[in-house]
């Protein structure tokens, strides 16, 4: 049985292990349609450019607080606890979309949960599980578990692009106006975060810090103070530029731009994402033979490039060509990055270190949209 598989996992992965997978994977299918249907559902609902980029805005500093909470936080009041809330409240913003456009409602429902436009795993849930993946596996396999979780997340996300096909299909065949052919979308997220509920709450104590946290903040050595320095700010700079591209403005933009509907552009994004996936296990091989800042190097600068032909082109296939390309490359760092920033620290500060360096791409991803 080759190591690298996917049954292989089931092998050397620990029960928490399979049930952080199985949450991704739920987490990730949803944000998969949500990024695809948000900016095109807030315009068919009357609101503007302005209007939607104050959601969008809303929904990331959101993330940014709850980073910082579960950094704060997370090892004192117990990972699993803080999970299980988060996703409460994920289900709750589903809610709202689900039954109202009123856009201080929607407004509210960006604030308190979890309405990712972005398409990617990033933000609370990441900060806290990235804290736990080491503990699923041995060190050695460290660099495939966040391969894979990526790669398999990403496969999920994929898989609910396609979803993004149901309201057109809602309003052929059952004549459904077009909110309405939005919102039982909107119930599925709902529904997934109810599901993750009950999956967070099968973690077993061996989730949590090993070592008892004190009743006091977190303190970093300086050491881990000096990298998270560092890495906050290029990491920073890099996401800022990043939430210009978010998947739900990528999606307007082929909609605005191109006039493609809603099922064709989750089409686009279904392969996309195949692609994506692919490059997260390239990225694991590659990272062993250079190492993992060599790899965060060398594919994300000539994925950021490929933005400036993207942007310039007349022709949907030419634009869809490009942005392939883009999508094989740009998150290849994802999980090298990940697995770098957990290495580098004590097993004790990785859950503040990680809600840190996180946070640091929150911050200015929220101000982008």
């Amino acid at each position: 049985m080759q190591e690298e598989g996917i049954m292989a996992l089931l092998m050397w992965m620990n029960r928490d292990g399979k049930l952080l997978l199985a949450a991704s994977i739920a987490r990730m299918f949803g944000f998969g349609f949500l990024s695809i249907i948000l900016a095109i559902y807030l315009t068919n609902a009357g609101y503007d450019e302005l209007s939607t980029g104050i959601i969008f805005t809303a929904t990331l500093v959101s993330s940014s607080f709850f980073t910082l909470f579960a950094s704060m936080y997370g090892d004192r009041i117990g990972r699993k606890k803080i999970l299980m809330l988060f996703a409460v409240l994920m289900s709750i913003s589903g809610l709202i979309f689900a039954f109202t456009t009123d856009y201080y409602l929607l407004l509210l429902a960006a604030l308190i949960g979890f309405i990712n436009p972005t398409g990617v795993n990033f933000g609370a849930f990441v900060s806290v599980e990235q804290a736990i993946i080491p503990q699923t596996s041995s060190d050695r396999k460290r660099n495939l578990a966040f391969a894979l979780f990526s790669m398999i997340g990403t496969f999920a996300t994929a898989a609910g692009t396609l979803m993004a096909k149901i309201p057109e299909y809602l309003r052929i065949e059952y004549g459904l106006d077009t909110i309405g052919s939005f919102q039982p979308l909107f119930l599925l997220y709902a529904l997934i975060g109810v599901s993750m509920v009950g999956i967070y709450s099968a973690l077993s104590k061996n989730a949590e810090v090993q070592e008892r946290m004190p009743e006091r903040k977190v303190k970093l050595s300086p050491e881990a103070k000096s990298i998270v320095k560092k890495l906050s700010l290029l990491f920073g700079m890099d996401s800022f530029a990043g939430g210009f591209v978010i998947n739900s403005w990528v999606a307007y933009w082929f909609f605005a731009k191109f006039s493609v509907p809603e099922s064709e552009i989750a089409d686009i994004f279904f392969f996309a994402g195949i692609l994506t996936a692919i490059s997260y296990m390239i990225a694991a091989k590659i990272a062993s033979r250079i190492g993992l800042v060599k790899t965060m190097v060398f594919t994300h600068i000539p994925a950021n490039i490929l933005l400036i032909p993207l942007a310039l082109v007349p022709s949907l296939h030419i634009a869809i060509a490009i942005y392939m390309v883009r999508m094989f490359l740009s998150q290849m760092d994802v999980p090298t990055r990940q697995s770098y920033v957990v290495a580098i620290v004590k097993p004790e500060e990785r859950t503040a270190v990680a809600g840190i360096t996180n946070l640091s791409r929150n911050i200015p991803f929220s101000a982008s949209p």
